[in-house]
């Protein structure tokens, strides 16, 4: 919208009402740092990946912050800036998200803890993976890089050779992911019913793995000190 010639003044409602975007991302940021404060926190699988999407969905929102100025707009208008800008946030946005939930409950699912070693693998792998992929991007863009073209210009080589050099990379990774859920539905350090600190909802009550029928009679709830 910023680029298509509309009068300044509806050059201006745009902008600023792209930039009102960051009122809400940047108060869901500030909740999940605030969930963490002072807290007691262990790096398990679940929150290594919890971590690494607030971190990468955050230099998503910068990146977001600077596209919704309209004047910078013309220089990042459908240039790798902008790939750059969409795959940090929805990548560890989406993606790592899933990977934590994922992780956190496969003991449930499965009955085992997934191994840890092999979790920390794919967990460095996958965030090395994604900024080399992306964060290359960035300048290509800023260096005039365009989108959606089959082939491009010699002096974007060597930021293209290390983007496809880190896309090889994450998507390795996740076979690491494949064998550790093989490993776990196998066997691996059995998990109990509440097979994490701080686990406190009702699923957590019944065995790892939840059976068939979770609850055989509708559960009873009281308050803690009942």
């Amino acid at each position: 919208m910023f680029t298509v010639g509309m009068p300044l003044a509806g050059e201006l409602f745009f902008m600023y009402a792209t930039m009102l975007i960051a009122v809400p991302t940047g108060v869901k940021v500030f909740n999940w740092i605030a969930t963490m404060f002072r807290g007691s926190i262990s790096f398990e699988p679940p929150m290594l990946f919890a971590l690494a999407f607030v971190v990468q969905f955050t230099i998503g929102g910068f990146s977001g912050l600077m596209l919704a100025i309209s004047p910078a707009d013309f220089q990042y208008h459908d240039t790798y800036f902008v790939v750059a800008h969409f795959h940090y946030v929805l990548v560890p946005g989406a993606l790592f998200a899933i990977l934590a939930a994922a992780y956190y409950w496969l003991p449930k699912w499965t009955g085992h803890y997934p191994n840890v070693k092999l979790a920390q693998w794919h967990f460095w792998l996958s965030v090395i993976g994604v900024n080399l992929t992306f964060f290359p991007m960035h300048f290509s863009g800023l260096a005039g890089m365009p989108r959606r073209i089959p082939d491009y210009a010699l002096q974007f080589a060597d930021f293209n050779v290390a983007s496809s050099l880190g896309a090889f990379l994450f998507g390795a990774s996740q076979l690491l992911f494949v064998l550790l859920i093989i490993k776990c539905v196998r066997g691996g350090e059995k998990a109990p019913a509440k097979a994490w600190e701080g686990a406190e909802d009702l699923e957590w009550s019944v065995p790892s793995p939840a059976p068939l029928h979770t609850f055989e009679h509708p559960p009873t709830f009281r308050r803690e000190g009942e």
